[in-house]
């Protein structure tokens, strides 16, 4: 055990928080992501018990966003037409703005299928169980200062 890390970051995810470099990128996919075939060729991290506020919250008490960039936490945009709401988003927000002071200006939005895309080339997908639609986040690292 460690003192100060959270106790919901398994030993392998904090082995791929501590691999990733600046502009790295995180995916933390909701339960219906495909995971596993858009992260086949990177790393898969399974964490089916949780969803992803909890998973984001902890990922970012250790995770700087990237400050070279505007928006460096990005949402799977809702398909047009979709009539889904999507109220996590406002709880993504509460999050962010514990913990970068930037607040919600550094989320955006990327069309879906693009989403899909940029995943298959992120460092590592989180899988989580999160049963509430459009959940998935994108996260590029930033720097670590001291």
């Amino acid at each position: 055990m460690l003192k100060g890390i959270p106790k919901l970051l398994s030993p392998e995810l904090l082995k791929v928080l501590c691999e990733m470099g600046h502009g790295d990128r995180i995916v933390i996919a909701d339960g219906n992501f495909p995971a596993e075939s858009v992260g086949k060729d990177g790393i898969v991290i399974r964490m089916d018990g949780h969803g992803t506020c909890e998973v984001l919250e902890a990922v970012l008490q250790l995770f700087p966003l990237d400050t070279y960039v505007e928006q460096p936490f990005k949402l799977m945009q809702v398909m047009e037409g979709d009539p889904v709401e999507t109220p996590i988003w406002e709880k993504y927000k509460d999050v962010i703005k514990r913990f970068d002071e930037r607040g919600e200006r550094v989320m955006g939005e990327v069309e879906r299928f693009e989403f899909y895309e940029q995943a298959r080339t992120a460092y590592a997908v989180i899988a989580t169980g999160e049963e509430a639609l459009y959940a998935n986040i994108m996260l590029q690292k930033g720097v670590v200062t001291m």
